[in-house]
């Protein structure tokens, strides 16, 4: 059996999300050692200070948008395989999101992932970041249409054949 890495390729340098007829397929990770792993997820979503102080104060129409956001993120890290076809399903052992604002017009969002398992996590913590951030626009349209969201971007990941990696 080929040893595969995180970052889709084989020892061979070879693609390995493609099979000999090259077709998509979901890597093989049979073989591959259970280890903790961890990854963290950040966007931001860029708004006017009207708007973020609305959602600071709770007088956004639709409820309690960092709530609501909280549960999106966790909701989209453990449906991530659902949305991005070639991840495996992961049981999780815990999300965390978490939001901070420069105090002017950006929202951070951080989404932190862990599972014990043969494959990472990097995709549900960047779907997590990203969940919460729609759903911040979701809840926040009303008020401003022309909010930005992103950059995001992995800032970190443990465990694995690959270790560690920090932005």
């Amino acid at each position: 059996m080929n040893s595969e890495v995180n970052q889709g390729q084989s020892s061979s340098g070879k693609l390995t999300h493609f099979n000999e007829q090259g077709r998509a397929r979901m890597v093989d990770i049979s073989g591959k050692d259970v280890t903790v792993r961890t990854a963290v997820a950040v966007t931001k979503v860029t708004m006017n200070p009207e708007t973020l102080e609305a959602i600071r104060q709770g007088r956004i129409g639709k409820g309690d948008v960092l709530a609501v956001a909280q549960i999106a993120g966790i909701q989209g890290a453990k449906k991530t395989s659902d949305w991005i076809p070639m991840c495996h399903p992961l049981a999780l052992n815990g999300v965390d999101i978490r939001f901070h604002d420069n105090g002017v017009d950006e929202l951070h969002i951080e989404a932190t992932v862990k599972t014990e398992g043969k494959t990472g996590v990097e995709m549900e913590a960047l779907t997590a970041a990203s969940a919460a951030a729609l759903t911040v626009y979701d809840m926040c349209k009303a008020m401003q249409k022309d909010m930005i969201i992103g950059p995001t971007m992995l800032q970190s990941k443990s465990g694995g054949k690959n270790g560690d990696f920090n932005r």
